[in-house]
């Protein structure tokens, strides 16, 4: 019997690297896959954005360009002003980020830690203003604007943005807070730490690398955003990447490779700040999975 159990052993272990093998090369088929449909738009857009509009009439969308011109690109880049666009979109996404996640932390070091009164009804409030869809906020929001003098201010969206963000932060936070160690603020306590030294100095470090992935976060929602900045920032000094690519696809809507380099212009930035923060997602999810 032993023989006989060692030499089945063996024949399973010599079989389980070939299906190990064989799943992990069906696994990364299916990546592959998925890559390829994610990456399939930003190389259709980078094809047509360098199509003269006789070379994308006579072949089409999807046939590889003949010529190599930038006039599209080119003339994106000076009719909306693009740098200008473009400062304002990271002005807008970098200051919301900030105010976002100070807020969030705020709330939920109150909620979390503070075990304030009412906590657990400002949680659900603040979901309730998740599942609110901006449509129904626009109208109070843009009067309360004009009444304030906000009205066309990239102020104004930034604080309607960092208020908007807070609420899904908060609620993020302050679940993880609620499971902080008790005995770590305790010890902190009979240093004689204040309330503002606790959060600065003992659960800030240990918060950073999720309060990485909530700024992260709130940068790229925000600088998607375009319904807001298109009813609140009207001037042209004002707008944001997002209103410029829609302003631009609604007035050459003839002009297929006009918007193909507007979108390819449109989404550069955001790829870059993707590639660039990448490795503080991926270390901000493992944290969390960890602890």
């Amino acid at each position: 019997m032993s023989a006989t159990s060692s030499i089945s052993a063996q024949i399973v272990s010599s079989d389980n690297p070939q299906k190990k093998g064989f799943g992990r090369w069906v696994v990364l088929a299916i990546l592959l896959v998925f890559l390829a449909g994610t990456l399939f738009p930003f190389l259709l857009a980078a094809l047509n954005a360098i199509k003269t509009p006789s070379d994308y009439a006579g072949n089409g969308p999807l046939a590889l360009p003949h010529s190599f011109d930038l006039t599209a690109l080119e003339n994106f880049w000076t009719t909306v002003n693009f740098p200008r666009k473009l400062f304002n979109s990271v002005l807008i996404s970098v200051c919301t980020a900030i105010l976002a996640v100070v807020l969030s932390l705020l709330n939920a070091y109150a909620i979390g830690i503070g075990r304030v009164r009412g906590g657990q009804v400002m949680l659900v409030i603040l979901l309730i203003s998740i599942m609110a869809p901006q449509e129904a906020l626009v109208y109070p929001l843009y009067y309360m604007a004009k009444q304030v003098g906000l009205f066309d201010s990239m102020f104004a969206v930034i604080l309607i943005f960092g208020v908007l963000h807070t609420a899904f932060g908060t609620y993020l936070l302050s679940s993880v807070l609620a499971t902080f160690p008790r005995e770590i603020i305790e010890a902190a306590q009979i240093d004689n730490a204040s309330r503002w030294q606790i959060l600065w100095l003992v659960i800030v470090p240990v918060l950073r690398p999720t309060l990485a992935v909530l700024a992260t976060f709130f940068f790229i929602w925000t600088w998607n955003e375009f319904l807001i900045p298109l009813v609140f920032l009207v001037s042209n000094n004002n707008q944001t990447v997002s209103v410029a690519m829609g302003v631009l696809s609604g007035s050459n809507t003839q002009e297929p490779t006009a918007i193909a380099a507007a979108s390819l212009l449109g989404i550069t930035p955001t790829i870059i700040f993707f590639l660039i923060f990448q490795r503080t997602l991926t270390r901000g999810v493992a944290v969390g999975a960890v602890k």
